[in-house]
């Protein structure tokens, strides 16, 4: 059967995607970057062409695409590169590492989002479309995190905890038990939320507060 993936972008994080991606999963791997980079490899794995040519591969049978550039702060680019490809008809995986611990429970994973090295997902978590869930991250029973969200590496989440749309949380911060974050935030590394943030802003410091 035809199960031909299209990665898109070449930089570090599509590294880190291709070292958690189950080679079996898939006929064919292929990379989408630049113009500089076509003709060149990552890991072995072709770069064959930019996105002007997406239509093509796709006919020429690539049926799934993953996006493998990352995002801190603004996932415009992220969102824009899955407008286009959901138009032309590509299906998009869930790629995890084989080192994360996934909950058999009660646990929902959508649609193009990346699990990495040693994340830990408890029972009830739910985890919505095309986010990144970074190397050591935990999230904790019932968390429900949006779409198009970074959970950056080393990020602990509690219990109960909600995360918006489009949100990034900055590597090595921790978010008590049943906090609310907004949609189109960020916080910034290091930080403890202790309480609720609002959508639209950008919180950081122990404790997190909201900055102008």
């Amino acid at each position: 059967m035809n199960n031909k993936l299209l990665l898109f972008g070449a930089g570090g994080h599509c590294r880190s995607v291709i070292d958690s991606i189950n080679k079996n999963d898939f006929s064919e791997i292929a990379i989408i970057d630049i113009a500089e980079m076509v003709g060149k490899n990552i890991f072995f794995i072709p770069v064959i062409g930019t996105e002007n040519d997406v239509n093509n591969f796709f006919k020429q049978g690539f049926n799934k695409a993953f996006i493998a550039f990352g995002s801190i702060g603004n996932p415009e680019n992220r969102i824009k590169i899955y407008d286009k490809l959901k138009n032309i008809g590509f299906e998009f995986p869930l790629i995890a590492d084989r080192t994360s611990i996934i909950s058999n429970n009660d646990v929902t994973i959508n649609e193009g989002t990346f699990i990495g090295k040693g994340v830990i997902v408890n029972t009830g978590a739910h985890i919505g479309s095309f986010s990144i869930i970074n190397s050591g991250a935990i999230i904790d029973h019932d968390c429900k995190i949006g779409k198009f969200v970074h959970i950056a590496t080393g990020v602990s989440l509690s219990g109960g905890v909600i995360i918006g749309d489009n949100t990034h949380i900055g590597t090595g911060s921790s978010v008590i038990q049943s906090i609310t974050i907004g949609k189109n935030t960020i916080i910034g590394a290091g930080s403890t939320v202790v309480s609720d943030i609002a959508d639209n802003v950008t919180a950081f410091g122990v404790p997190c507060k909201e900055r102008l």
